[in-house]
C-alpha cells in the first residue's frame, strides 16, 4: 500500500496498465512530456516512449476519431479530453461511432478497448467552460459505460477495470478532488467491479446517494445529521452506466427515504433517472418524496460558484425536510 492522492492513483493505474499491455496507447493534449494539464500522465512518455504516450493536436474530434481507430484495430486506447466541458466536439464520434461499433457489426468488430478520461465538475473557480458535469448525456447512450470515482482507491481500481472492459468507457475524474482526496492505494494491480455501488455507512432513517466530489458533501451532511440523532445510510454510486439498482433499492426500501445529489443541472440530470427507478422499485416503502439536491438550471457561474454547487448544508436541509414530511 502507498499513500496517494486521486491524481497519483490515476497515474499509477495508467502505468500499471501500460506495463501489462504492450498495445496500450495514451493520447491527448499535452499528455506527453508535459504530463497533461493536471499531470495525470506524468513520466509515462519517458517510461514507455513517444509511440505509446503522445500529444495530439488541439482538436477533440481528432482525439476521439484517432482513439476509435486505434481501438478498432486491436490496440488499447486511453484518450484524455483535457476538460469534460470540451468533450462535446467529440460527441458524434463517441455516441454515433464508439458506442455503436459492436452493435452495427453484429459483434464482428468492436472498439471495446477504449477509454475516454476527462476531469469534470466545479470547485476550482473554473467558470462556465471548465466546471461542467456532462455525465447524463452519455448515460443516455446504449453501448457506453460511465464511471466516476470519488477516492484514490476507487480511481485506480475502476480505471484499470475500465481499460480492460470489453465496452467503451467514459471515465469522469472529479478534478476538485485530484489533490484534495488522499488515501491508501495498493501499488499492485487490482480492479473494482463496474456496476456495483459502495455502501460507505449503514443507517436506518434515510438513504444518501451521490458520486464523485459530491461524496465529500454527503459525508459532511451525514455527520451533521448524526449529531441530531439521524441515522443516514451513505452510498457512493461510482458506476452510473450501468448503475447498481439492487443496492440502492434495497437501502431505500429499508430507510423509506432518499436524498441524492449531483453537480449537474437539475433538469435532465442523472438523478432524475435514479429517482424514477427508485420510485418504481420502492413505491410502497417510501415515506417521503425522493429529493434531488443539484446544480441550478443556469450556465455554471464563476462569481456565484458556491451558491450554484450543492453542499452539505443544502443536503442537510433536504434530510430534515424529508424526515419532517
Amino acid at each position: 500500500m502507498a499513500k496517494m492522492n486521486l491524481l497519483q492513483a490515476v497515474n499509477s493505474a495508467l502505468d500499471t496498465a501500460m506495463a501489462a499491455d504492450p498495445s496500450m496507447i495514451c493520447l491527448g493534449e499535452d499528455v506527453g512530456k508535459f504530463g497533461g494539464v493536471f499531470r495525470a500522465t506524468s513520466h509515462l512518455q519517458e517510461k514507455y516512449g513517444v509511440a505509446r504516450c503522445f500529444n495530439t493536436p488541439l482538436t477533440e474530434q481528432g482525439i476521439a476519431g484517432f482513439a476509435v481507430g486505434i481501438a478498432a484495430h486491436g490496440s488499447t486506447a486511453v484518450a484524455e479530453i483535457q476538460f469534460a466541458d470540451y468533450i462535446f466536439p467529440a460527441f458524434d464520434q463517441i455516441v454515433n461511432e464508439a458506442a455503436k461499433f459492436r452493435y452495427r457489426s453484429g459483434n464482428q468488430f468492436n472498439v471495446g478497448s477504449l477509454v475516454f478520461r476527462t476531469p469534470y465538475g466545479g470547485g476550482i473557480a473554473g467558470g462556465l467552460y471548465h466546471s461542467q458535469s456532462p455525465e447524463a448525456y452519455f448515460c443516455h447512450t446504449p453501448g457506453l459505460k460511465v464511471l466516476v470515482p470519488s477516492t484514490p482507491y476507487q480511481a485506480k481500481g475502476l480505471l484499470l477495470a475500465a481499460i480492460r472492459e470489453p465496452d467503451p468507457v467514459i471515465f469522469f475524474e472529479p478534478k476538485r478532488l485530484y489533490r484534495a482526496a488522499e488515501g491508501e492505494v495498493p501499488e499492485e494491480d487490482y480492479e473494482l467491479p463496474i456496476g456495483k455501488a459502495e455502501v460507505l455507512r449503514s443507517g436506518s432513517d434515510i438513504t444518501l446517494l451521490a458520486w464523485g466530489a459530491q461524496m465529500v458533501e454527503m459525508q459532511k451532511a451525514a455527520d451533521k445529521a448524526a449529531e441530531e440523532g439521524i441515522s443516514c445510510e451513505l452510498i457512493d454510486l461510482r458506476s452510473l452506466l450501468p448503475w447498481d439498482i439492487e443496492t440502492v433499492s434495497k437501502s431505500v426500501c429499508k430507510t423509506g427515504r432518499l436524498v441524492l445529489a449531483h453537480e449537474a443541472t437539475h433538469t435532465g440530470g442523472f438523478g432524475a433517472e435514479i429517482a424514477a427507478t427508485v420510485q418504481h422499485e420502492c413505491f410502497l416503502s417510501l415515506e417521503a418524496p425522493i429529493t434531488r439536491v443539484t446544480g441550478l438550471d443556469t450556465p455554471f457561474p464563476l462569481a456565484l460558484e458556491k451558491e450554484y454547487l450543492p453542499d452539505y448544508l443544502k443536503v442537510y436541509e433536504a434530510i430534515v425536510a424529508s424526515l419532517n414530511y
